[in-house]
């Protein structure tokens, strides 16, 4: 069965992953390390199986390829898929879960710490010489917060959102539950408009859908405390990056941690990357990035891919 993963460099950075499961299950299986969005549909010309990790596999190039027989993501969302096509069309679809959470608790954690102990403050003051020129031992010219006793405050509590929370009590932070955007109430959980005002660090890691599209705007940041600080590791379009901006210029909240924006990579600027903005940090999507996740996730591919082989739906959301 021919085969194709679309994006094959989205994942292994230099040929630094070991794809031999992927190969024994696809033999004939054709790494692109990337291939343009308007060639897709030519790209998958003939394959029964496509691999892909972000690019859009819509109904035009579904409806093309009457040969497809299953889309295996290298990823947990699965919002660049039209399922209804593939539903349609009998083709499956297999998303990915639970591969990456160590690496995006650290991540979470990492930039936390960051920004709450001042840490690229205080290596800039060493780096230009003021401790050397200093009149004590040690250098106070930025607060530092502890984060004992301090709120922590997640929305989406699915795999990645518990494990961040276990992280954060373990720093002594008390962990508060979002009910899930646009869902029921669920017992021991805030209402998300509750929440805002009570926490002292508010983590993403809710799907993007219409419900959660624009999560954080302008209103939902000005009810949050000052020096609170949020953190974005889900979905960039959750988050209106202007209006964060605009909070953090004016001190109206304390710090974010952007790891997504809406549109990847930026071409087209994004208000979070204008120079001036106080107390922000912007990755290139990296949360997942380990180099431990990545392999984990071409090996749980090739475990859906095998799966569905033998007529399985492990993985499957269509």
């Amino acid at each position: 069965m021919r085969a194709v993963f679309l994006d094959y460099a989205t994942v292994s950075y230099r040929d630094d992953l070991d794809p031999s499961r992927l190969l024994r299950a696809l033999p004939e299986l054709e790494f692109r390390p990337q291939t343009a969005q308007p060639g897709v549909t030519p790209a998958i010309e003939g394959a029964g199986a496509v691999l892909v990790n972000k690019l859009r596999i819509g109904r035009e190039a579904i409806a093309s390829t009457p040969t497809l027989k299953l889309v295996a993501l290298a990823a947990t969302g699965t919002n660049n898929v039209d399922l209804d096509a593939a539903r349609e069309r009998g083709v499956a679809v297999c998303n990915l879960r639970d591969y990456c959470t160590a690496s995006v608790v650290q991540h979470v954690m990492g930039t936390l710490l960051l920004l709450t102990h001042r840490l690229r403050e205080y290596d800039a003051l060493v780096r230009s010489g003021a401790w050397q020129k200093g009149e004590q031992f040690c250098l106070l010219e930025y607060p530092i917060r502890e984060l004992c006793g301090r709120r922590f405050g997640v929305v989406g509590y699915g795999t990645l959102g518990r494990a961040v929370g276990r992280a954060a009590q373990a720093f002594g932070m008390e962990l508060a539950i979002a009910n899930r955007p646009g869902g029921a109430p669920e017992p021991g959980r805030v209402n998300f408009a509750e929440l805002l005002p009570t926490v002292d660090v508010l983590s993403l890691h809710c799907p993007l859908t219409p419900a959660t599209a624009g999560l954080i705007g302008a209103s939902q940041l000005a009810s949050m405390k000052p020096d609170a600080v949020l953190i974005n590791t889900a979905r960039g379009a959750l988050v209106d990056g202007a209006a964060l901006a605009a909070a953090l210029r004016a001190g109206r909240l304390g710090g974010a941690a952007i790891d997504v924006l809406p549109q990847e990579p930026p071409v087209d600027g994004d208000p979070l990357l204008a120079p001036d903005i106080p107390n922000l940090i912007v990755t290139p999507h990296v949360a997942w990035g380990a180099r431990e996740a990545r392999q984990r996730c071409v090996d749980e591919m090739a475990a859906n891919v095998e799966d569905f082989l033998r007529g399985g739906r492990r993985g499957r959301v269509v």
